[in-house]
């Protein structure tokens, strides 16, 4: 049996478990403090909806269970994107066709710029990992279309990092004019959440960022 630690803050923990051939990611709140449970929960709770409407999407993993407590999720085999250093222009290609399909089925998923969010799996394709901040769409109005075009800029930041040169002048544009949320939250929100998270909290947000080391299996990220 595996049971390895990828992850453990005030959030609870998120972990690879399970027998070979069967492994898969738990994201457990129960380790989180009872007065910040309620939050781990309703996260946890978004990510299990999220997959629930991508269960026909390849790349992103699935749903196995949720309890209210605890979520079960499939294991996808890959490295993180700022291990793997993607320079393939197939790798980035697929990754805006994932993204087109995942908005098609009403999911943007509001944290793509978070490198460890994005898998490089062994046959060199893209993965979509981690959809707490998830939110599922009914309909294509303006706050979805905006959340949607947030998702790509922030794929064509990664995109700019490693395949500068194959940026489009449309993707250039993208870049260049960021939502008015987007700037806002950065201007305003953004100093206030890092202080309260990393000062206060001492939490990080970025999973999978630097414990390749310690929390992969047989020398992989999981997703």
């Amino acid at each position: 049996m595996t049971d390895q630690i990828f992850k453990r803050d005030l959030f609870g923990e998120v972990r690879l478990t399970g027998a070979p051939g069967r492994l898969h990611v738990c994201r457990d709140t129960l380790p989180a403090p009872w007065w910040l449970a309620p939050v781990a929960r309703r996260l946890a709770a978004r990510e299990a909806r999220a997959l629930a409407h991508l269960d026909a999407l390849p790349n992103v993993p699935r749903l196995l269970r949720w309890d209210g407590v605890a979520l079960d999720r499939e294991w996808l085999d890959g490295l993180p994107m700022q291990a793997a250093k993607p320079d393939q222009r197939g790798y980035f290609r697929e990754a805006l066709r994932l993204l087109r399909r995942m908005h098609r089925a009403g999911i943007v998923h509001n944290d793509t710029a978070k490198e460890p969010n994005w898998l490089v799996r062994p046959d060199g394709s893209p993965s979509l990992v981690d959809f707490q901040l998830a939110f599922h769409f009914t309909g294509r109005g303006r706050l979805f279309r905006m959340m949607a075009r947030e998702d790509l800029r922030h794929l064509l930041k990664h995109k700019r990092t490693y395949l500068p040169g194959e940026l489009t002048a449309r993707q250039r544009r993208i870049l260049a004019t960021p939502a008015i949320s987007a700037r806002a939250w950065k201007a305003t929100v953004k100093p206030v959440y890092w202080f309260v998270t990393r000062r206060l909290l001492g939490w990080s947000d970025r999973e999978g960022a630097g414990d390749r080391g310690q929390a992969n299996a047989p020398g992989k990220r999981s997703g």
